[in-house]
């Protein structure tokens, strides 16, 4: 299984779906700004899939030769190639897992699993999963956890220590959180946050609900 969704499946308009059912953080709401329009003026100029827009929108310096092209505004674009970065979480250093044991860290970064997404990749495969609990002697409890945070760091806004916390309210991999109920899991995250004080502040119930969306994506 891939670390990322695979953005050659998702069409144009898929994208425009998921934009228009994301309850959008106020400095995005200007991308539901004559959405059909925007999105048929990206198509007439070849971009037919999130694979296609992703590349055309990876150099900041071609935006503006982008907009002109297109006739799409440019802060308008600016703004959509910052929502679908979003969908495809940096991978994480596996020394932010700085609560699980560091020798076994240590152990997978000498294999070259330096980051979550070489080290998903890798468990996701059953014999590759084996292999590396039988030929370097990881316990299967500590594999399996690692395995479990690393999905849920799939997740769009899911950090290491956030992964953590969901764990500790008893989601342990992506779909249980796509299929949560948001009231229920911010319920339980407030209770293990108060608990063990993995962060200050409050947790939302509309962070929680944007939560269990952006987990459907990849689950």
């Amino acid at each position: 299984m891939s670390y990322y969704i695979d953005e050659d499946k998702v069409t144009l308009d898929n994208l425009q779906n998921r934009i228009e059912e994301t309850d959008l953080v106020p400095s995005r709401i200007l991308l539901l700004e004559k959405i059909d329009k925007q999105f048929v003026k990206l198509k007439e100029h070849g971009f037919f899939t999130l694979k296609d827009l992703r590349k055309g929108l990876e150099n900041k310096k071609d935006i503006p030769t982008l907009s002109k092209k297109t006739g799409i505004d440019h802060d308008y674009l600016v703004l959509l190639r910052r929502e679908i970065e979003g969908y495809f979480p940096k991978a994480c250093q596996l020394n932010s897992f700085d609560w699980l044991p560091q020798k076994d860290i240590a152990k997978l970064e000498t294999l070259d699993y330096k980051n979550s997404v070489l080290l998903f990749e890798a468990l996701s495969l059953s014999e590759k999963k084996t292999e590396i609990i039988n030929d370097y002697g990881f316990e299967p409890e500590f594999i399996e956890s690692i395995h479990n945070l690393l999905d849920l760091t799939r997740i769009q806004w899911v950090s290491p220590n956030f992964a953590r916390m969901l764990v500790s309210a008893g989601y342990t991999n992506v779909r249980m959180v796509s299929m949560a109920d948001a009231d229920e899991l911010c319920s339980k995250l407030d209770k293990v946050n108060k608990e063990n004080k993995y962060f200050k502040g409050k947790i939302g119930l509309r962070d929680i609900k944007r939560l269990v969306k952006a987990a459907s994506y990849v689950s």
